[in-house]
């Protein structure tokens, strides 16, 4: 078992493990899906589906959001532990949130418009729960892109971080995303947003503990 004290956590777990654990994770909600669709859950439970496109929609939509929840929280959990090697995992994390943010997209295009990208782009127009989650995915993109630290030491670390503050409006806008979609059964996405607000509110408090500690 890990062993806490006050002050900097102290872990006799080695960071590959938790690493190893993280992909795990990661990775099973899509092993889930695959087993819901193809094996019809034999492992996971839940018997046949009758509409697999708006189960892999669903998933990925919410296993996005819930890892970028994860990928938020990275810090306040540093700050809190005073373990900063727990800076390293929001790289991986933030990954599979593009990951699966990216299925969840690609479902649109394939199943719902074939690729047509005049219709896809006229959905876009027209309907605002449509414009928002699109406008989420974008910009993931750039912080898709400039994850490594070679494009942090390429942009600098000023404008990396002003890039990689867009996290908190795509997380915003992937819960209006969310609750605009489903219109009337608004309780899920009414949690995801009360999480996030939480996870907002534990940032700022730990923000701001840190500012007004002494050096």
């Amino acid at each position: 078992m890990a062993r806490f004290r006050f002050g900097p956590m102290r872990w006799t777990k080695p960071m590959r493990w938790i690493k190893v654990a993280i992909w795990l994770a990661a990775l099973l909600p899509l092993l889930i899906l695959v087993d819901r669709i193809f094996l019809f859950g034999r492992f996971s439970g839940g018997g046949f589906v009758d509409d697999p496109v708006e189960l892999i929609q669903h998933w990925t939509g919410t296993g996005a959001l819930v890892i970028l929840f994860v990928t938020l929280s990275i810090t306040p959990l540093r700050r809190l532990s005073g373990y900063n090697k727990l800076t390293t995992l929001r790289r991986p994390i933030g990954l599979f949130a593009f990951f699966y943010a990216t299925l969840h997209v690609l479902s649109y295009f394939v199943f719902d418009h074939r690729l047509n990208f005049g219709a896809i782009l006229q959905d876009v127009a027209e309907h605002n729960w449509v414009l928002v989650g699109f406008a989420a995915w974008v910009l993931l993109i750039p912080m898709a892109v400039t994850s490594t630290s070679g494009w942090i030491r390429r942009m600098g670390g000023k404008k990396w971080t002003r890039l990689h503050r867009s996290i908190y409006a795509v997380a915003v806008l992937g819960v209006l995303h969310f609750l605009w979609q489903v219109k009337l059964e608004t309780s899920e996405p009414l949690i995801y947003g009360a999480i996030l607000l939480v996870i907002f509110a534990v940032r700022f408090l730990t923000r701001k503990k840190k500012l007004s500690r002494p050096a």
